[in-house]
């Protein structure tokens, strides 16, 4: 019985592994179909406004602007910073208002793979996609999903949703001030909306344009922007 029950477990175990290896391969070449908090949205707010664009159909300021905004050492880590991990944990510990320290690829498997909520076993999951898709995707790859899967405010996911919506023009010919925009709300995109920008997010935006002068090009390999 326990050699059976063992055998089960490691098939199981190897199985599932497998799946979501496969899982993560497939989503490199092509975009989901549909994620958790897409499902969830449409279902609360009767229907959701999405377009996927490929990376090179957005404009540079974009990236820039959420690496500046969300996780400055993107290009450099392997999905996690662990430094912000413990600073944030060291806020956490002497302060009522919760600080996060994900990383835009952690973002990135939780929005893409996961349900909405917050308990043990979906961390987990979070950090094991995480693994993953750094292990599997290119870093371009994960900017170009972030950017397309991101609530960028209520009802909409991606950043060309919300540049159609609030802008009227495609998130190909964004300025550096409408992304630093979108990206100030990112962190709350429902309690707070790029087309009707409160005194607050323009403060943000003015504070990650600043960011987004001092990181230059964050696309350049890190071993390139230290010799320059």
């Amino acid at each position: 019985m326990i050699r059976r029950s063992a055998a089960v477990l490691a098939a199981t175990v190897f199985w599932s592994v497998v799946v979501c290896v496969l899982w993560v391969l497939l989503l490199r070449f092509i975009p989901p179909p549909v994620t958790w908090e897409m499902a969830a949205q449409a279902a609360q707010q009767d229907g959701i406004t999405r377009k996927w664009v490929p990376l090179n159909a957005i404009s540079p300021a974009m990236p820039l602007a959420v690496i500046a905004s969300e996780d400055q050492l993107f290009m450099e880590h392997h999905g996690f910073d662990i430094e912000a991990m413990r600073k944030a944990i060291d806020h956490n510990e002497q302060s009522k208002k919760v600080r996060g320290a994900s990383t835009i690829s952690q973002q990135t498997a939780k929005n893409v793979f996961l349900w909405p909520g917050r308990t043990y076993l979906r961390k987990g999951l979070e950090a094991w996609f995480t693994v993953l898709i750094e292990a599997l995707w290119p870093k371009e790859r994960i900017l170009e999903m972030y950017l397309n899967v991101a609530e960028t405010g209520l009802g909409r996911f991606g950043v060309e949703a919300t540049a159609r919506q609030c802008f009227r023009k495609p998130a190909s010919t964004l300025s550096r001030e409408q992304a630093a925009l979108i990206a100030a709300v990112l962190p709350s995109p429902r309690r707070f909306d790029a087309c009707k920008p409160s005194a607050y997010v323009r403060k943000r935006q003015a504070w990650v344009l600043r960011q987004m002068g001092q990181l230059g090009d964050v696309m350049a390999l890190p071993t390139e922007r230290k010799t320059k």
